[in-house]
């Protein structure tokens, strides 16, 4: 008799500006040190009207998502409420977890872990999964915002700094002026000199340069809090450009977030 085909589990990570999704296996063996990955992974650019692109990424990966388990971590209240709805409603999905501070293995050592944004503990929880024993981690994601989060020695998430993040500075120059034009940032294939000769130079000079030396100000001054050595891990969408920017031994974890959703649902924690 063949084996029963493993339900999938789906870990979504809803942003303030799209939502990132990706499918984790059951089961799959995870290293000491290494974090679940996931076999497939979607961006879904229409935050609040998800369906049509998440139907055609179900689809193209074979995914029946009335059987899946779908595990969301959300830091945006309509966004979510309008997924589980489309969910629920037109892919006849039952097994929905969105997830809050309390269902995570992660010790917060907080006022009101409640009131932090789930995305920085979710980072914090996988993060802690690429350390030493004993290592301290620094947790930095350049997203939508920029936050740079301390986890102690034991693992414990301790809190941090949040700043703009640059495309969301880059917005709010053009907004809040009469002559500044809107540069996009999404697309940071080099860093821009630091001498801009164009407004518009100037201005991704600025922005970058000037998120780069935020976010390692904060790592240093964190640093003097922590301990022991610790160890930078990077996520986000500008993460690629500045990881190499603030320190040799510095990780780059691109589904950092999806993977502390799916560390938190129990994938890769079977035989634990």
């Amino acid at each position: 008799m063949s084996n029963p085909t493993p339900v999938p589990l789906v870990a979504v990570d809803v942003g303030n500006t799209r939502i990132k999704c990706g499918r984790f296996a059951r089961g799959a063996p995870v290293s000491p040190h290494e974090l679940p990955l996931p076999t497939a992974t979607s961006h879904l650019d229409d935050l609040l009207a998800p369906g049509e692109d998440l139907a055609v990424w179900l689809d193209r990966e074979g995914i029946d998502g009335a059987e899946a388990e779908w595990w969301i971590g959300s830091v945006h209240r309509a966004a979510a409420s309008r997924l589980v709805g489309y969910l629920r409603d037109q892919l006849a999905a039952t097994q929905i977890t969105l997830l809050s501070a309390g269902d995570l293995p992660l010790e917060v050592q907080l006022p009101r872990p409640d009131l932090v944004g789930i995305d920085r503990l979710l980072a914090g929880l996988a993060a802690g999964r690429l350390r030493d024993n004993g290592q301290p981690t620094i947790v930095v994601d350049l997203g939508t915002a920029v936050t740079v989060d301390a986890v102690s020695a034991e693992g414990a998430f301790l809190g941090g700094a949040i700043m703009p993040g640059i495309g969301m500075t880059a917005r709010a120059f053009h907004e809040f002026t009469d002559l500044l034009p809107l540069v996009d940032m999404t697309e940071l294939g080099h860093q821009p000199a630091a001498l801009g000769t164009s407004t518009q130079d100037a201005i991704r000079s600025g922005l970058f340069w000037g998120a780069v030396g935020g976010v390692r100000e904060l790592v240093a001054r964190l640093r003097q809090g922590l301990e022991r050595p610790s160890l930078v891990v990077l996520t986000g969408g500008a993460a690629p450009s500045v990881a190499k920017l603030l320190d040799p031994g510095a990780v780059f974890a691109p589904h950092l977030v999806l993977s502390g959703i799916a560390w938190a649902a129990g994938c890769g924690r079977e035989n634990e």
